[in-house]
């Protein structure tokens, strides 16, 4: 497994628009959302063992979050022609499996993951209410086989800071993850 790291995109970006179906067609919109107080963008899919290590901890993450007006999205970009368990009906069972309750949106012409910038999965983005980013980095620093916990402790502490109208660290460490697997000719540069 070769680990590619996040992009960083630069923070203060306002969130790109977009409308994507989820895994049973319903579109979505980034207008969806403007009422919550921040919006987390996820960018994940249903076979990476870096999002299977902590789609747990991310579905309570939400659970807890959401309760607290924050927003969540999840969004798949890998193409679906040469990794079909990441087409609609993976994502549906994924969804159920993992206890996801957010929209797990399909990005399938990968123009939104360009868009963000997005290189791996997971990618992690918290914007606050305005639509600009605060935060883009790793959930927390376990990873797969390193023996430490999942907790979400990076994405938590942004988005309690954000809550409480804390100033948040420029100082954020990047997710690592799988890389977004790219249709044929469709791999931006900075990937």
């Amino acid at each position: 497994m070769v680990a590619k790291n996040s992009t960083m995109l630069a923070l203060g970006t306002k969130a790109p628009d977009f409308s994507l179906p989820d895994f049973n067609g319903k579109v979505h919109h980034l207008s969806d959302f403007k009422s919550a107080k921040g919006l987390i963008i996820a960018f994940i899919c249903n076979h990476c063992p870096f999002v299977k290590h902590v789609r747990g901890e991310f579905a309570k993450f939400a659970r807890d979050y959401q309760s607290k007006d924050i927003a969540v999205v999840a969004i798949n970009s890998n193409d679906i022609q040469s990794y079909p368990q990441d087409g609609p009906a993976g994502m549906k069972e994924e969804s159920q499996s993992a206890g996801y309750i957010f929209p797990y949106l399909l990005d399938e012409t990968q123009a939104i993951a360009q868009a963000y910038r997005a290189a791996c999965t997971p990618d992690f983005y918290l914007f606050d209410g305005n639509f600009l980013l605060i935060y883009r980095g790793q959930f927390d620093s376990s990873r797969p086989g390193n023996g430490q916990p999942v907790t979400g402790a990076d994405l938590r502490a942004a988005t309690d800071a954000l809550l409480s109208g804390s100033t948040l660290n420029a100082d954020q460490l990047p997710s690592i993850g799988c890389n977004i697997k790219w249709r044929s000719g469709n791999q931006p540069d900075y990937a």
